[in-house]
């Protein structure tokens, strides 16, 4: 009787989850693959926090694709967006372990790994999408960021994106004297703490998922983040204002373990680097569309967006000198000036 009355009851607690892990919709659905991949004599696993609508994200899915095709089955690209794995932090250790081969990592979280990788986050450096290409695109300036994180036992393979940063805030910000009415959330990045205090300005660091009940609940008032993200994580349906800074562009970096990727057949190597390099840089000019593509849904939307005036920009730089200078110390200034000479133009 005892153990009939045990089964019951763990009857009673597997049937409820069991029906609601059932009913629940797979937010992945749509990107499984359309082959099998248990044949596949080596896995590469590629890990992402974010969601894979955002095309920079999405990548992830296109080199899966490209290097089954292109590999005759041999290698399956397992790819894991939405924090599948753990959050950013915690999986850069996997990846130094090789517990993980690849990923996907925000530019402000590879600032973590080495300090050269901070470059790109940098105030007003590679800001557009045109220098961001040009950086991408000259040997002299890319491969030392592709080499940066050799130390630490991984290669920068390419990078992808998310749109130009600015500021979404639940009040108009319209000059820098706005903006000092605001707590900003930033990242969890040495890089954006440094700016945010160059700045003068209020700021909380706060992980990705802590931020809509912050946002929901005045705790934040404003984010440092892009376009392509409010809109589509659905931040402008509180924070209702843009104000354009375009001081950095988001990216994530792809970086992989060169232990493992050295363990590879020769071949196989040379397809999975090749189709990565290939498929980021269509992926850059499919950021730029959606970037635009986004900014229109939020207009229609009612989100407003603005820029501030010149001098304010000017006097945002100007007080960014020092973050730079001391950075420029960690990175190595004569490569820094030879990026942002390079980039002066663009």
């Amino acid at each position: 009787m005892k153990k009939l009355l045990f089964v019951l009851l763990l009857i009673t607690l597997i049937l409820p989850c069991g029906s609601m892990a059932a009913g629940k919709k797979n937010p992945l659905a749509a990107w499984q693959p359309k082959f099998d991949p248990s044949g596949a004599k080596y896995t590469y696993i590629l890990s992402n926090i974010s969601h894979p609508v955002i095309e920079g994200v999405g990548v992830g899915y296109r080199i899966r694709d490209k290097v089954w095709e292109k590999s005759g089955g041999r290698l399956y690209v397992d790819f894991r967006p939405l924090a599948q794995l753990g959050g950013e932090k915690d999986v850069i250790s996997k990846l130094k372990l090789g517990a993980v081969q690849g990923m996907l990592s925000s530019s402000v979280a590879a600032a973590n790994i080495s300090d050269r990788l901070g470059i790109v986050n940098l105030p007003y450096v590679v800001d557009t999408f045109d220098k961001l290409d040009t950086f991408r695109n000259t040997p002299e300036l890319w491969e030392p960021f592709a080499n940066g994180a050799q130390r630490q036992g991984l290669l920068v393979a390419d990078i992808t994106g998310y749109g130009p940063y600015g500021w979404a805030t639940t009040t108009p910000v319209a000059t820098n004297a706005d903006a000092k009415k605001i707590n900003f959330r930033i990242a969890e990045a040495p890089v954006n703490t440094d700016i945010y205090k160059a700045w003068g300005l209020k700021f909380t660091v706060m992980p990705w998922p802590d931020v809509p009940q912050a946002l929901q609940t005045g705790v934040i008032t404003g984010l440092d983040h892009t376009a392509i993200v409010c809109n589509i994580t659905r931040k402008f349906t509180i924070a209702k204002s843009f104000t354009e800074l375009n001081y950095a562009q988001g990216l994530f970096i792809h970086l992989i373990n060169k232990r493992w990727l050295k363990k590879l057949p020769k071949d196989l190597q040379e397809i999975l680097l090749s189709v990565i390099k290939e498929e980021s840089s269509k992926t850059r000019e499919l950021t730029r569309r959606q970037h635009e593509a986004q900014v229109a849904k939020a207009k229609a939307a009612g989100v407003t967006f603005i820029k501030l005036s010149d001098a304010d920009i000017q006097e945002l730089k100007h007080k960014a000198e020092p973050v730079l200078e001391k950075w420029g110390k960690k990175i190595g200034p004569d490569y820094l000036n030879k990026v942002r000479q390079a980039l002066a133009d663009n």
